[in-house]
C-alpha cells in the first residue's frame, strides 16, 4: 500500500517526469502487474517520462525502452532495449549424453555459425528465436541426441555478463 500511496501522490500534480524507485519491490504477484501496468499507460498513453530504478530485471525488461547499467558506481552500458538487449536473439543451451562429439559434428555443418562454445555436457548457441525448429532439425539430422534444449537469454544473463567481471555467468570455452 505504501508503494501505490507514493505513485499516486507523484502522480497528483501531473509532471511529465516521473522517478520510480524500486517501485516493485516487497509487492505480491498482483500489485507487481498492476505496477507494470500504470508504468506502462503513463508512459505508452499519457506520454509520461518515467525513470525506474530497479533490480527486478525480469521486469524491467517488461517495461523499459531505455536502460541504463550502473555496476559500481560506474556507467556500463546505456541506450535503446533494442539495440542493446536483442529478445529476439537467443542464448540457447543444449545437453547431451556426448557434447564433444556432438559439438564436433556441428562444427562440420552450417550450425557453426550459431556455436558459442562447449562446457561439459552443454553446448551453446546464439540465434535467433525464429531459427530454433531449424536448430532442431538439424541436430536430428546429424544424429546429435537432444537431452534438453532450453534458451537462457534474458536481461538479467545480459547484465551479469557485463557486470562483476562475470563471476556470476557460466563460462563457455570454444
Amino acid at each position: 500500500m505504501k508503494q501505490r500511496l507514493g505513485i499516486a501522490t507523484a502522480l497528483i500534480h501531473d509532471p511529465q517526469l516521473i522517478i520510480l524507485d524500486e517501485p516493485m519491490n516487497g509487492l505480491d504477484p498482483q500489485g507487481i502487474a498492476d505496477i507494470r501496468n500504470l508504468i506502462l499507460h503513463l508512459s505508452k498513453e499519457k506520454k509520461k517520462t518515467i525513470l525506474v530504478s530497479s533490480h527486478l530485471l525480469s521486469e524491467m525488461e517488461l517495461i523499459a525502452d531505455c536502460m541504463l547499467i550502473i555496476d559500481k558506481g560506474k556507467k556500463i552500458v546505456e541506450g535503446k532495449m533494442s539495440e542493446l538487449f536483442a529478445p529476439s536473439e537467443t542464448i540457447t543451451e543444449l545437453q547431451t549424453s556426448n557434447a564433444t562429439a556432438s559439438y564436433e559434428k556441428i562444427q562440420k555443418t552450417a550450425l557453426k555459425k550459431y556455436l558459442v562454445g562447449i562446457n561439459g555436457d552443454t553446448i551453446l548457441f546464439r540465434i535467433h528465436r525464429n531459427d530454433v525448429p531449424i536448430l532442431v532439425k538439424e541436430l536430428v539430422m546429424i544424429n546429435v541426441e537432444i537431452l534438453s534444449l532450453s534458451p537462457k537469454h534474458s536481461l538479467e544473463n545480459y547484465f551479469l555478463s557485463l557486470t562483476t567481471e562475470n563471476q556470476h555467468v557460466e563460462t563457455f570455452k570454444d
